[in-house]
């Protein structure tokens, strides 16, 4: 079973190489296309936060906010206060940043792994400038203000569903290693930010060229190849959905879905981030298809 699966793997990734010879001009494209998105919007958003925010870890800020918001988390998600430091982190950084915080206070034993499980479910956040600036391009302010609200409102809604699920039995002990000096702990932050965000890059690079290609070949029509761009790499999905000849309240709707689900090269960048920890994905991939379809329903409402 396992070398038929591998045979498998390496069937397609061959059938991808032999594509991507044959599709060279238009896989130049999605590459610029790609790396503009990471210059414009990923490293902007997400490099000088990251990096704070490691340095603020090494130095107690987490303790600090932990205690300061442990009664709101524990009274509305049942869950530790340090799961606030992700919440509002996640909430301006936008994900995968969520993955990143909460293996980062795993890995400083500030949290459980049962903790850093249920944190996932509930702080996948997209980006507030991408939705805002992005959205508002290419549909309308409007639309761009209510996904947000939506996809915010979703996150919650889904701390509130998984709140009675992996509660912590006991607290966790808080790491009592010697704090690193500050050019050591801005050192080994770069280092770090620098490997999250080439991770970013190059998975949400193989993913879009996989749908291109996929794309090429299935010869779909443009409301499915919409709808496979979506799931694939949302950036792209949204781009496509734009210019759907649809409905603009169901193109608000299919967009806001996109966002919330994250498509598939979020997961595999989430996937890579908690990968060699005992934090679960599963109920994360459930807590994403939940909150999807919670956001495309308050958008219906709203709209």
């Amino acid at each position: 079973m396992k070398n038929f699966k591998n045979i498998l793997i390496i069937s397609f990734l061959l059938f991808i190489l032999l594509q991507i010879f044959i599709n060279i001009s238009k896989i130049h494209e999605i590459i610029f296309f790609s790396y503009k998105i990471f210059i414009d919007n990923i490293v902007p958003n997400l490099f000088p936060f990251l990096v704070i925010s490691n340095i603020l870890v090494n130095y107690g800020f987490v303790d600090i906010i932990s205690k300061l918001f442990n009664p709101i988390m524990k009274k509305v998600f049942n869950i530790d206060g340090a799961a606030s430091f992700v919440f509002f982190m996640s909430f301006l950084t936008g994900f995968p940043s969520n993955a990143k915080y909460t293996k980062d206070l795993l890995t400083k034993n500030l949290i459980s792994s049962t903790s850093a499980t249920k944190i996932l479910t509930f702080t996948h956040f997209s980006n507030p400038l991408f939705i805002i600036g992005n959205v508002s391009l290419l549909i309308s302010k409007k639309a761009a203000y209510t996904i947000l609200f939506a996809h915010f409102l979703g996150n919650v809604l889904i701390g509130l569903l998984f709140r009675n699920c992996y509660i912590e039995k006991a607290n966790c002990n808080l790491d009592k290693k010697s704090k690193l000096l500050f050019g050591e702990a801005l050192s080994n932050s770069v280092k770090g930010t620098i490997d999250t965000l080439l991770l970013i890059y190059g998975t949400m690079t193989f993913f879009l060229i996989i749908s291109c290609i996929l794309s090429s070949i299935l010869n779909l029509n443009q409301l499915n190849n919409c709808l496979m761009s979506g799931i694939m790499e949302f950036t792209q999905g949204i781009k496509y959905t734009s210019l759907l000849n649809i409905d603009y309240k169901f193109k608000t709707v299919l967009i806001g879905m996109f966002i919330s689900f994250g498509g598939l090269s979020v997961h595999a960048q989430i996937l890579s981030i908690i990968a060699n920890t005992n934090i679960l994905y599963k109920p994360f991939f459930l807590a994403r298809i939940i909150h999807s379809f919670i956001t495309g329903f308050i958008i219906y409402l709203i709209i």
